[in-house]
């Protein structure tokens, strides 16, 4: 059996197709009409917007207008003026299109690569993938299809891009297994909208498994079996078949309110990181956004973004959701983001370092233009703004006094339309924040537990370091106890919290949440409705007994076995 990511749901039972890379190689020549070598590549971008678009349209036809949109991404990014005019620079400096394409895309693809947040790590997999496409088109080479793939088909690769999934027919493709890629990622996404089970990050995949073999691809547990005996395939069909049975069931959660067994009501809103992915959460049941991050807005330019680009991302968000809430994170960025024009410094451990609300104090102009953007779009919607990496109450107190700066600054000018007794919170993701919850919380007016950084910093560990990943559990007794404590102090000063880390959606973590009591569970739009019937299981007084046996425990090890038995 071979282990990786569940990033799509199901099981699918077929024969492997392997997705080979195509060579892409060329020999970097010298230039000596620039003009006409320009003129090349800017036939070749057209082309390679013409195909994009074309499997943008099949994209939409199967799986959905919202999928549609990854491959138009590329468009957008391939048409970035910044992104063409250095490639075209390098042309007139002497390179060949494809050296020059090559050098500007792995600028961005640097970027993006080394960022801890797996959805601006997707970035860089998108240029790839834009890489791959116009250097198939200036060589000529013809990318793969998928589209003949025979009914029963598992396809394998190193990595699926959005332009190979595009071509997929989901009714003959039953799963996917690639040696890179998260839940995050657009294979993973592209995978879920088209409903086919999909395993990710599988070490070596191409080179243990070989076309025509078959396999079970487990998509829930990450599990591929391959040739399984008679037994094993009777087992994983009767899985199947349940998996699908349960999902039809889901959908009678759609429009229902967010209740435990109680009738306590709850939010159940979604996580995003770009303003058109406010239409997913509408589309997927979502009650609003508990998390925007604004990273996205300042990445992939080559200037800040100005005050006015800001707003019409915010405003964009805040009408789709039509009243909904809108928790919009200040910006939350440091050195281990490379962004040439913020200038930021390398640093030994940027992830403790000059990053997040302590940069945006520091850089009080950028801030402000923020908060601006932020005040001028809460006239358009149910706005809160929360405060990232908060460690002291100064850093809180700060923050509040420069948007309160911002008010008064926007009285004075011709905006006179927000609102002016908007909500400011705090993100509780370092223990120091939760330790001191109880001093924070008279002066927030809500806290959302950030669980994949509190973890992080909390346990010391970094998820991506092998060595200590084990430590990395929210399942620790030191995290629950800060968790508890931070939704504890919370309740007693009146203010709500919420939670926007990946355990929000943790079915063993749910039933903790609701004893400690949680009020609001931020997730992926496609959680939303498993969550919302997650939920209604529980009784508070069933959610208290199994608080209690956990939290008398003293190992993550027990906690989790413990954990395990009551889903």
């Amino acid at each position: 059996m071979l282990k990786g990511t569940g990033a799509s749901e199901g099981i699918g039972i077929g024969t492997i197709m392997l997705i080979e890379e195509v060579s892409l190689d060329y020999t970097p020549t010298k230039v000596e009409d620039p003009e006409q070598e320009i003129l090349r590549f800017q036939e070749a971008v057209q082309k390679f917007i013409h195909e994009t678009e074309a499997q943008a349209e099949a994209l939409k036809a199967s799986a959905g207008e919202k999928e549609a949109e990854i491959m138009l991404g590329h468009v957008s990014m391939i048409q970035d003026p910044y992104m063409t005019g250095e490639a075209e620079r390098l042309i007139r400096e002497g390179q060949c299109a494809e050296a020059a394409f090559e050098s500007v895309s792995d600028m961005f693809i640097n970027m993006f690569a080394n960022v801890e947040d797996e959805m601006m790590r997707q970035r860089a997999a998108d240029i790839r993938d834009i890489k791959s496409g116009l250097l198939a088109v200036l060589l000529g080479v013809k990318e793969v299809k998928v589209s003949d793939a025979p009914a029963g088909t598992v396809l394998l690769a190193k990595e699926l891009t959005p332009s190979v999934t595009a071509g997929i027919n989901k009714d003959n493709i039953v799963g996917i297994i690639t040696e890179t890629g998260g839940k995050t990622s657009h294979s993973a996404i592209l995978a879920r909208a088209l409903e086919i089970p999909a395993v990710l990050s599988v070490e070596n995949a191409t080179g243990i498994l070989k076309n025509g073999d078959f396999v079970i691809v487990d998509g829930s547990k990450g599990d591929v079996i391959s040739d399984p005996d008679g037994e094993t395939v009777k087992e994983y069909t009767e899985k199947r078949e349940k998996f699908l049975q349960e999902r039809r069931e889901l959908e009678q959660y759609r429009g229902k309110k967010t209740v435990n067994a109680n009738g306590t009501e709850y939010e159940l809103v979604c996580n995003i990181g770009k303003p058109q992915d406010a239409e997913k959460v509408v589309a997927g049941d979502g009650e609003g956004v508990g998390l925007f991050r604004t990273e996205f807005l300042f990445m992939d330019r080559d200037a800040m973004p100005t005050e006015e680009e800001q707003f019409e991302a915010y405003k964009k968000a805040a009408l789709i959701l039509k009243g909904k809430p809108l928790i919009i994170r200040t910006l939350d960025i440091g050195g281990d983001k490379e962004i040439p024009y913020m200038g930021l410094a390398k640093e030994e451990n940027p992830f403790m370092g000059f990053r997040a609300i302590r940069y945006c104090l520091k850089n009080r102009d950028l801030f402000k233009t923020q908060l601006r953007a932020i005040l001028r779009a809460s006239a358009f919607g149910d706005i809160k703004i929360m405060f990232p990496l908060i460690t002291c109450l100064e850093e809180l107190r700060e923050g509040k006094a420069l948007v309160e700066e911002v008010k008064n600054e926007l009285r004075l000018s011709s905006v006179s339309e927000f609102n002016e007794n908007i909500d400011v919170g705090v993100m509780i993701e370092t223990a120091s924040a939760a330790v001191i919850a109880d001093v924070l919380a008279p002066e927030a007016d809500f806290f959302s537990i950030g669980t994949n950084d509190l973890t992080g910093y909390t346990m010391s560990c970094d998820r991506g370091n092998a060595d200590v990943a084990y430590l990395y559990s929210v399942l620790q007794p030191g995290v629950l106890r800060l968790i508890r404590r931070t939704i504890q102090c919370g309740r007693e000063n009146g203010i709500p919290v919420g939670m926007c880390g990946e355990a929000a959606a943790n079915p063993q973590l749910i039933p903790l949440l609701i004893s400690f009591g949680l009020t609001e569970f931020s997730v992926s739009a496609p959680s939303v409705l498993k969550v919302r019937k997650c939920i209604s299981k529980w009784s508070k007084t069933e959610a208290d007994k199994i608080a209690e046996k956990v939290m008398a425990m003293k190992t993550e090890e027990e906690i989790a076995a413990y954990l395990e038995t009551i889903v």
